[in-house]
């Protein structure tokens, strides 16, 4: 087996072990302790700003500077910009096939 393919199988069963765990420790309550809660509030933010980082700037093994740090920096901006999200997509999927368009 691959180094992927254990990796996947070993988040696949660690995901099964905490599913399974959860009723025992919380039993019948329906509400999250207060940790829980800040816990999963505050997880998701550094998870996908660690998947863009790795997405943009990596490929093969190794660092890549190519269209695709144009493409987040349009993204960065539309957000900051507040944009809806389709307009964001939009905006740096554009940028990102001019710069191809234009210098490569």
């Amino acid at each position: 087996m691959s180094d992927a393919g254990l990796v996947v199988v070993l988040l696949g069963a660690g995901t099964y072990v905490l599913k399974a765990l959860g009723p025992m420790y919380f039993g019948n309550r329906r509400e999250l302790p207060t940790k829980f809660k800040t816990m999963a509030l505050l997880l998701p933010t550094p998870l996908i700003a660690a998947l863009v980082i790795t997405s943009t700037f990596s490929s093969d093994n190794a660092l890549a500077f190519d269209a695709r740090i144009i493409g987040v920096i349009a993204a960065g901006l539309a957000l900051w910009k507040r944009l809806p999200f389709v307009f964001v997509v939009v905006f740096a999927a554009f940028a990102t096939a001019m710069f191809r368009l234009l210098v490569a």
